[in-house]
């Protein structure tokens, strides 16, 4: 035991050791800021997505419905009689949103349409009110506004890869805000205007991956897309000739890759001189050695 906690002395290294040891960290240095130098920080693409769904937590014609919402979501869960009800009418109870749970309120939104016919039966059982059907209806609104938010966001959050599905989730999320005033039509305007400011805000958060004049522009994202034949075709290479957006993306990628790929190849050929002149050492050696032996 009392030698585990004795002091041991290290030989102190020589000056040329340590000059070596310098030199190759220099090296390698140099090496890994040639190859990952061009490689910037990538902001995490699903939580921004929920900055950007978040909007609706603030809007003026959104929020009283969905303070309402919690109410009766609220008033349900504190009632073991209700619960029961809703269970025994259709299987299922109703879900909390949390601030910090991805896709939160579109999942409490989805289960009270899911379960509205027997929410309605309880409650009236029960002697609450409940949502009026001018609500019921903007409701289902709010929820087909929300739904492609939350199917990606499910898709990106993946353990596995998915950067080059980044591209294609942020292009139908923004084609999906540009229709969507069109598909409602005259009804639920107020909703409409969430979904343009929804979409300009996307346009700031994400210009450094869908704007190839922005300052903070990485192809990153587009390459990644590109080099992954199972998306890049309906991605990127069937609207090549209707976007110019896409583009202008496209060109971004493949000089990225061009660029990427050269540093790449000249370092695995610098890497197989070396070990072919590592082999050719250690012939040289060898004979040098059988020569020696016959000599003796």
């Amino acid at each position: 035991m009392v030698a585990a906690f004795k002091k041991t002395v290290h030989d102190e290294p020589s000056s040329s050791e340590e000059e070596s040891q310098e030199s190759d960290e220099e090296d390698s240095e140099v090496v890994e800021d040639r190859r990952y130098g061009a490689i910037e920080r990538t902001p995490c693409v699903v939580h921004t997505l929920q900055l950007v769904v978040n909007m609706i937590q603030k809007d003026l014609s959104v929020k009283p419905l969905l303070d309402r919402i919690r109410v009766l979501v609220r008033l349900f869960r504190k009632s073991s009689v209700a619960i029961q009800r809703l269970l025994k009418l259709c299987g299922l109870t109703l879900v909390k949103d949390c601030p910090t749970r991805w896709s939160s309120t579109y999942l409490m939104i989805s289960r009270l349409l899911q379960v509205k016919d027997s929410l309605v039966q309880v409650a009236d059982g029960m002697g609450w009110d409940c949502l009026l059907p001018s609500e019921w209806q903007k409701l289902t609104a709010l929820r087909d506004l929300l739904l492609p938010f939350a199917e990606h966001t499910q898709m990106l959050q993946s353990d596995t890869m998915s950067l080059s599905l980044v591209l294609p989730a942020l292009l139908d999320l923004n084609a999906h805000l540009s229709e969507f005033p069109e598909a409602q039509g005259s009804c639920h305007r107020d909703l409409a205007s969430l979904s343009q400011k929804m979409k300009e805000n996307m346009g700031q958060r994400f210009s450094c991956f869908l704007d190839p004049s922005d300052t903070k522009f990485s192809p990153l994202i587009a390459a990644a897309c590109f080099l992954d034949p199972t998306v890049s075709a309906e991605a990127l290479i069937e609207n090549e000739h209707d976007d110019v957006q896409i583009q202008e993306l496209l060109r971004k990628a493949e000089d990225y890759i061009a660029q990427m790929v050269s540093p790449v190849i000249r370092e695995e050929e610098t890497d197989e001189d070396e070990e072919e002149r590592r082999e050719r050492i250690s012939k040289d050696n060898t004979t040098v050695l059988h020569q020696c032996e016959s000599l003796g």
